[in-house]
């Protein structure tokens, strides 16, 4: 296993399959990960076990604990497996493992134990921990004004953009596990994943940001991984420099270190395919970087994604270019031996030269 210059502790924000990436690479340099996983979500199998049990959002925590799962692989395939028959009605195509937790709240009445007893069977590498208990929404303001309730009509498709984001439940409480992970951490991230109903709307929960604010005070880096895309129904039009603006916004005055952002360009055939769908390469330029050094927050930028053709298959989801767990795990790294104010854009070059390596993608962009 490959180590870096001192043991470290992380703690790894965002969705179920974001984070997980992130988390997947870094158990290679330390034992010490847990993963802070949003609860919000409302839509598909997920939002049936949710309306039916009673239950905080299980279907990204079950994604993260098979992605870091040590545990036989059957078991594994098993609560990823989707129940498919039209006699379910709503929860047809749903995950076994998301009615797994949801009857395990319900047998223990806990839903902290139906997840901590879930990581325990699947044998996770890190702890997998929900951002909060209460069983919440995420609601959206847009910019005409309109209000959005519900995770799946934020990130609905064709409707005008997001001013804001704010929880249903303001006074939904962090998860005491959580504090205490954040407490000890040297590391704490965020992303990548969907921008509005799985990062920020993990920074919404009453708490976290003050965790966050104090594991800082006591020397913790903090680290945005920056998407690899826009994506359709939320950031359609923004930046890689309005991501990063959007994270530290939410985040609280000078609490975010570093922005990690891809620069590599996948294959065209892979590119042309998430055109059609209405993703487009998030392309880094030096203004963009100059603007993010402007609000306090370092880049580190280099070619961080998977070089793969073939396309994932998601129930009812949208993929994105995927970040690769190791390339993004030794940049995570790197910031964390290096002190604060000395980190180095990835490979060592210039702020300006960074940049360059994603020459080629806004032409594709504006095809």
């Amino acid at each position: 296993m490959a180590t870096p210059h001192r043991a470290f502790k992380a703690v790894c924000f965002g969705g179920g399959c974001g984070a997980a990436q992130v988390m997947q690479g870094l158990v290679e340099y330390t034992d010490g990960v847990t993963g802070v996983i949003a609860v919000t979500d409302s839509g598909r199998s997920t939002g049936a076990v949710r309306n039916t049990l009673r239950v905080p959002a299980p279907g990204d925590l079950r994604n993260a604990m098979v992605m870091l799962s040590r545990a036989d692989p059957l078991l594994r395939d098993l609560f990823q497996h989707r129940i498919i028959s039209q006699r379910l009605n709503e929860f047809n195509g749903v995950a076994f493992g998301n009615l797994f937790i949801g009857a395990l709240a319900q047998m223990t009445g806990s839903f902290e134990r139906a997840v901590l007893e879930t990581n325990r069977i699947l044998q996770s590498a890190g702890c997998i921990l929900p951002v909060t208990l209460t069983s919440t929404h995420l609601c959206a303001e847009l910019v005409d004004g309109t209000l959005r309730y519900e995770e799946v009509s934020v990130r609905g498709l064709d409707k005008p953009s997001i001013q804001r984001v704010f929880l249903r439940d303001e006074e939904a409480e962090v998860y005491p596990g959580v504090v205490e992970a954040l407490h000890e951490a040297d590391l704490i991230t965020f992303g990548p994943g969907s921008l509005f109903t799985t990062v920020i709307a993990s920074l919404l929960v009453k708490g976290v940001r003050e965790a966050i604010a104090e594991a800082r005070e006591r020397g913790a880096r903090t680290v945005y991984i920056c998407n690899t895309t826009t994506q359709p129904g939320q950031t359609d039009g923004l930046t890689a420099y309005d991501h990063v603006a959007e994270v530290a916004s939410y985040l609280g005055a000078d609490l975010l270190d570093y922005a990690l952002i891809n620069t590599g360009i996948p294959a065209e055939s892979t590119l042309e395919r998430f055109r059609r769908n209405g993703l487009l390469l998030l392309a880094i330029t030096p203004e963009e970087v100059r603007k993010i050094t402007d609000l306090g927050v370092q880049v580190v930028a280099g070619s961080m994604i998977e070089q793969r053709d073939a396309e994932y298959v998601l129930w009812n989801k949208q993929d994105a270019i995927r970040h690769d767990p190791a390339a993004v795990a030794r940049e995570l790294v790197e910031v964390f031996n290096q002190p604060r104010a000395q980190a180095m854009p990835a490979d060592e070059r210039s702020v300006e030269e960074v940049p360059q390596a994603a020459a080629a993608a806004p032409a594709w962009n504006r095809a």
